[in-house]
């Protein structure tokens, strides 16, 4: 008798034929909503497998509903999602997709960055409306990136990607981590600071950061007054980490210039959201790892991590192997 998986999502055919060929699945197949609750709930105690993705809260009410459940695969580099302990107190193996998806979240972090320093939104906007009427040398002026300081808030896999980044940008670099990275240091002449001294420095302070319980609210209104005017913050690591109540008063009132965000606390974020009514903030829908190749390359790695957990090996991306382990970057 084959076992059982949940799939949470359409994901491409090849990859879910590949989970077809060992095990029964059933499959949420609507890209443009989220499994609903009850569903989840329902089918969670009779699967072995469950493929899901950060838009499923897996927290410990269900998983004392899973009384057969082996893994727990999650399509995504962070698994803050997922209660950790409670899965690891029931045996349940939890894994994620890293690696994959770096040079792709790398390339939208600097794709980010470059918009909200050059105002690119704001300028598409002023054009389609109709507004631009005459050359003026001050229309939609922005900031520059060449020479600039850069200040990169943990300096894991994306956070090297982006740092090599900005050796084409001749950008001085400065980076502060939860440990010194001395080969970053020798490759890309980056610079180990504290926190403090990254704020008060860099022109761009990009948070890539892993969220957990400690970074939390990690940037809050005291930090943005240390910042300095023309600063802009881009977050491509998680909501939450950034305090947004903080960050739109810091923006308001020019503690800083600007910010791009990919991510939200709240997903999707409520279009009444305070940071939307604000033109120098560029707001993007979580998409950092959003090329067709890398989303391919996610699925099928997410799939070999379900396969082997339930063919009783250990996975690629096996992050509870402690009770210990933190949440993963990205």
């Amino acid at each position: 008798m084959k076992l059982k998986v949940l799939v949470t999502r359409k994901i491409p055919e090849p990859i879910l034929e590949k989970i077809r060929n060992d095990c029964d699945v059933f499959v949420w197949d609507n890209e443009d909503t989220p499994i609903p609750r009850e569903l989840l709930e329902s089918k969670i105690s009779d699967v072995d497998g469950l493929f899901c993705l950060l838009t499923e809260s897996i927290n410990s009410e269900l998983l004392e509903k899973a009384s057969k459940l082996k893994v727990i695969s999650n399509m995504a580099v962070g698994y803050n999602n997922i209660d950790i302990d409670a899965a690891s107190k029931k045996g349940i193996m939890v894994t994620n997709t890293p690696d994959v998806l770096t040079e792709t979240t790398a390339d939208l972090t600097f794709a980010l960055l470059m918009a909200t320093a050059r105002r690119l939104v704001e300028a598409s906007d002023f054009l389609r409306k109709g507004e631009w009427q005459t050359w003026s040398p001050n229309l939609l002026t922005g900031q520059d990136i060449y020479g600039a300081t850069i200040g990169i808030i943990g300096m894991g896999r994306i956070g090297e990607a982006v740092a090599r980044r900005t050796k084409g940008f001749n950008m001085n670099l400065l980076y502060h981590n939860r440990s010194r990275k001395l080969d970053v240091e020798q490759e890309l002449g980056a610079t180990y600071v504290t926190l403090a001294q990254l704020l008060r420095e860099s022109d761009f302070i990009v948070v890539m950061t892993p969220y957990s319980a400690e970074t939390k609210n990690l940037i809050t209104y005291e930090h943005f007054k240390m910042m300095k005017e023309n600063a802009i913050l881009i977050n491509m690591a998680r909501g939450g980490i950034v305090n947004e109540s903080d960050l739109y008063e810091a923006l308001v009132n020019g503690e800083i210039w600007g910010a791009g965000l990919d991510v939200f606390e709240q997903e999707p974020v409520p279009t009444d959201h305070p940071l939307l009514t604000l033109p120098n903030v560029v707001t993007l829908p979580h998409i950092g790892s959003a090329s067709i190749s890398t989303r391919f390359k996610m699925a099928n790695l997410a799939a070999d991590n379900l396969l082997r957990a339930l063919n009783g090996e250990e996975p690629i991306n096996l992050v509870n192997k402690s009770h210990s382990q933190t949440q993963s970057e990205g």
